[in-house]
């Protein structure tokens, strides 16, 4: 088999348990995944189904429940290879145990090996396999090859795949000749978001360039500091982010902005109402995220109404089309600023027309209506279980192995 469904469709009323299992959990406080989870699983419970999420055991306060959602507060090993592995396996334990629950939503295609044990209380399991975490370059070869191997037995154990983008499903389809399900994520909305808290970082709205990321080395933020460094650009770049296991990659973005006095290291913000402030009233978004899916930052932008500087892959052209301003290195970052900062007419009208494009595509109750179509359908016996075999067919190389590469191939 190798199409990609996207769901839809109205379903019946009958409430189902459903487990989502894989993450740091909720509230949500870190990335993507975790905010997908709080997202999709309190519009779940709204539903009247009973949503239970697996959260990790931080040593804080453990609340039972979290919009209407059950969560269950396990340990994990601190340690960059274990921390996702060590969790999920315990979950997995905890979940096969209780043996309740009519459908598993799993989390990361790295905790595949744990699809069987759960399934071994006849739960159908779904894994959103996320990006291509094996071109990431904090992965050393061991890192590697596991996540490759966990990839194929997610296509040969899962009973539905999760993609989130369309570069992601030509991937599998391509690799394995497996079907997914493009279900993307949302974009809040921000509208008429206040200013006030812009003080906190000493910048005016509207005067000032945004990055936010994880500091890993394909989300380029040294590249976007260099090249922001090296521009004639008046209005400052404010940066944020942290590396929790890469000190190093810290480093040479600490280094990449030296002296500059327009650049502003803010380093983890915690603050949704300055998060959301910052978002609003950039100036440009700098996106420079290569190897994932649909990128929730990127969708946060976008549903800010603010336009955006992304680097040229397929995954943030697809978001962005022709609204959109690419790089595909540090040295065009200059000019691109340079424009943004020249004309402002143009801009304005990019950032609407992305917001208006936000608000039409990537809705979370859209979202739900999706993930609620396929844990009916898998309650149901839907699945794609032994469509495909797990081995690679090398075609995503003989394409050209980059994601940008796809374009062509899909056209």
């Amino acid at each position: 088999m190798n199409t990609t469904h996207t769901a839809g469709g109205a379903p019946p009323a009958d409430p189902l348990r459903i487990a989502m299992v894989g993450t740091r959990g909720v509230p949500a406080a870190y990335g993507g995944f975790e905010t997908a989870v709080e997202q999709i699983g309190s519009r779940l419970a709204e539903r009247g189904h009973a949503v239970t999420v697996y959260c990790r055991r931080t040593g804080g306060a453990a609340p039972a429940s979290h919009l209407g959602m059950d969560l269950v507060h396990l340990p994990a090993l601190r340690r960059k290879t274990l921390e996702t592995l060590s969790h999920t396996a315990a979950s997995a334990a905890h979940l096969s145990w209780r043996g309740r629950q009519d459908v598993a939503f799993v989390f990361n295609a790295a905790n595949a090996p744990f699809v069987p044990l759960i399934q071994s209380r006849g739960v159908p399991v779904a894994v959103h396999v996320d990006g291509l975490e094996w071109q990431r370059g904090k992965w050393g070869g061991a890192g590697r090859r596991f996540y490759r191997a966990a990839e194929a037995l997610a296509v040969r154990t899962a009973d539905a795949l999760i993609a989130d983008a369309a570069g992601i499903a030509d991937y599998y389809r391509l690799e394995f000749e497996a079907a997914t399900d493009l279900i993307a994520y949302g974009a809040p909305l921000l509208r008429d978001v206040p200013t006030a808290p812009l003080a906190q970082v000493g910048v005016r709205p509207g005067h000032y360039h945004l990055v936010v990321a994880r500091f890993e080395p394909e989300n380029h933020v040294a590249e976007l500091v260099e090249g922001y460094r090296a521009s004639a650009a008046t209005e400052p770049l404010v940066v944020v982010g942290t590396a929790p296991y890469a000190a190093a990659y810290t480093e040479r973005i600490e280094r990449a902005a030296g002296a500059d006095p327009r650049i502003r290291l803010l380093g983890g913000v915690w603050d949704q109402d300055l998060l959301d402030a910052l978002y609003a009233h950039a100036t440009t978004y700098l996106h420079g995220h290569s190897v994932g899916g649909t990128n929730p930052s990127l969708l946060r932008a976008v549903g800010a109404g603010t336009p955006v500087i992304a680097w040229d892959v397929v995954f943030n052209r697809e978001v962005l089309g022709v609204d959109g301003r690419y790089v595909a290195d540090a040295d065009a970052l200059p000019g691109a600023l340079l424009e943004a900062e020249r004309d402002r007419g143009a801009l304005a009208l990019r950032g609407r027309a992305l917001q208006t494009m936000a608000g039409q595509r990537y809705t979370w109750d859209g979202v739900t209506d999706a993930y609620e179509d396929l844990a009916r359908r898998l309650a149901a016996g839907e699945s794609v279980r032994g469509t495909a075999t797990g081995r690679r067919t090398g075609e995503w190389d003989r394409v050209g192995g980059a994601s940008r590469r796809l374009e062509a191939h899909r056209a």
